[in-house]
């Protein structure tokens, strides 16, 4: 390991620990305040909990049982937001809830429907309603034996697609985002945090100045504060596991169901990529240390045996094609039950010698702009340069701005201006990058202009658009964070991308 010393460590206004979607988020909102940021990621942007979500901009309908209302109507307003700011990788989607003489009454359902529809004054989504599966056609995939239940409106999101856009705005702003970089050590001298970061990659390390830090490490937050920073405590997280499964496409029509389970457990069913169905997720409380994590085999089958409650076709483990798992780092209420742990944040706020640690435990998706607001809040009276005013709520994100009369509109103009595309690629494109694809076209009039084709619809000009632009260093990077076209290529083709990817990486 080589130290670089060949010039004097940058003071920057902020450090941020971690490149999940709250790191993300505060890089963009301060940065877009005037800060200065440096953001660090230890592997890639949304490697871990903010890639291994239910993709889902939702306000949590489950979270009224515990009487998290605050909670809820935040998240409920936060839906709308983000479903303006970004509506290429997000949008609405209608979930059908059947209704289960086995678990909670239909009352109860219908009660908790109402609060949901009417706790967010903001709310544009058709309101929740009662179907009889026996006529409505989201009834067709069901047993017989459920005759009645519910519609309601909640969101969905490209959970790794947000990441990169958070950063991808805070870097265009000026903000210094560094993947593949680890936070060794820090320490406060005279006010100022004095940090050594290592490139993983080439092994050396650098030593940058920072009036303050925040620890958005995600799963590593307590562990950080212990182990990196040697700062006592006595907040914590609990790591909760969720595990999601992918099979072939279950049931045909672009609404979602959500089943609810004897154990009182909920469980998604959700059309994915086309031609699947993404089936999440469980529950199940992580003792070990915080990294890469995988499904066991009876989360597969509790997953199988959840939908196949409800559904006429049976789901069995064989037919899963792909899994995914993650940590969710839950602020430890010390609640007896993983799935009653809450999933509200917690900002703690550490200022000794006049160098600020703010830490972020828990969180989730929907409300992660939110939570950025109130971070810099917190921060702002000891760190003037976040201090400005909230600029996030209306500004969308690179892409989002694909212009009047939504996707559909957009996608007939670049279906114009660019009528080589194939359909499918066009469609493709404008579903990931919004507006940004056509700085992927540029300048080409034909597929062929496109560059080599390494599998699928995936060409080397949108690999070099991802290396360049979005940090993608990995195969793993471009098929399974950037896009999900690792469901679509076979063995062949992804060696090949990863073999691009690897030589244009040097």
């Amino acid at each position: 390991m080589s130290e670089s010393t060949t010039s004097p460590a940058r003071l920057y206004d902020l450090l941020i620990v971690g490149g999940g979607v709250n790191g993300a988020g505060i890089a963009r909102d301060a940065t877009g305040r005037g800060a200065s940021v440096l953001l660090v990621e230890q592997d890639d942007l949304a490697s871990y909990t903010s890639s291994a979500s239910t993709k889902l901009i939702h306000g949590g309908l489950r979270y009224l049982e515990y009487y998290e209302f605050r909670l809820v109507r935040e998240a409920l307003t936060e839906r709308e937001r983000l479903l303006k700011m970004a509506p290429h990788i997000m949008w609405p989607m209608r979930f059908v809830l059947p209704h289960s003489k086995l678990v909670r009454p239909a009352w109860m359902l219908r009660a908790g429907l109402f609060l949901y529809d009417h706790l967010a004054s903001n709310m544009t989504l058709p309101k929740s309603r009662a179907v009889d599966f026996r006529t409505h056609s989201s009834g067709r995939p069901l047993k017989s034996d459920y005759t009645k239940g519910f519609v309601y409106s909640d969101g969905w999101v490209q959970d790794s697609r947000l990441v990169v856009l958070n950063a991808m705005d805070a870097a265009e702003r000026g903000a210094d985002v560094r993947t593949r970089t680890r936070l060794i050590k820090a320490e406060r001298v005279n006010g100022v945090w004095h940090a050594v970061i290592e490139n993983r990659e080439t092994g050396e390390t650098q030593t940058v100045h920072a009036k303050a830090l925040v620890n958005a490490a995600g799963p590593w937050v307590a562990r950080l504060l212990a182990d990196t920073l040697k700062i006592p405590n006595s907040k914590s997280v609990r790591l909760v596991k969720g595990s999601h499964i992918i099979v072939p496409r279950v049931f045909d029509g672009p609404q979602a169901y959500i089943f609810q389970n004897p154990d009182k457990r909920i469980v998604f069913a959700i059309p994915y990529e086309q031609n699947f169905t993404l089936i999440g997720t469980t529950d199940i409380p992580w003792n070990e240390a915080p990294g890469k994590v995988g499904i066991a085999p009876d989360e597969v089958t509790y997953l199988c045996e959840s939908v196949n409650r409800y559904f006429k076709t049976e789901v069995k483990e064989s037919d899963v094609v792909w899994s995914y798992a993650g940590l969710r780092p839950l602020y430890d209420d010390a609640s007896s039950n993983a799935s009653a742990v809450t999933r509200d944040y917690v900002l703690d706020l550490d200022t000794q010698d006049g160098a600020p640690l703010l830490s972020i435990f828990g969180g989730k998706i929907t409300t992660y702009r939110k939570l950025a607001e109130h971070a810099l809040e917190k921060l702002a009276p000891v760190l003037p340069a976040v201090a400005g005013a909230s600029w996030t709520a209306n500004e969308v994100l690179p892409g989002g701005d694909i212009g009047d009369g939504g996707f559909d509109a957009a996608l007939a103009r670049l279906r114009r201006a660019a009528t080589w595309l194939p359909e499918s690629l066009a469609w493709r494109l404008l579903r990931n990058y919004g507006s940004r694809a056509y700085e992927i076209i540029g300048e080409a009039n034909s597929l062929a202009e496109m560059g080599d084709v390494l599998g699928g619809d995936l060409t080397t000009r949108e690999v070099d658009y991802l290396m360049q632009r979005e940090w993608a260093r990995s195969a793993e990077d471009v098929l399974w964070r950037r896009s999900k076209l690792g469901l679509h290529l076979n063995e062949v083709e992804r060696t090949k991308v990863a073999e691009y990817v690897k030589q244009k990486a040097g």
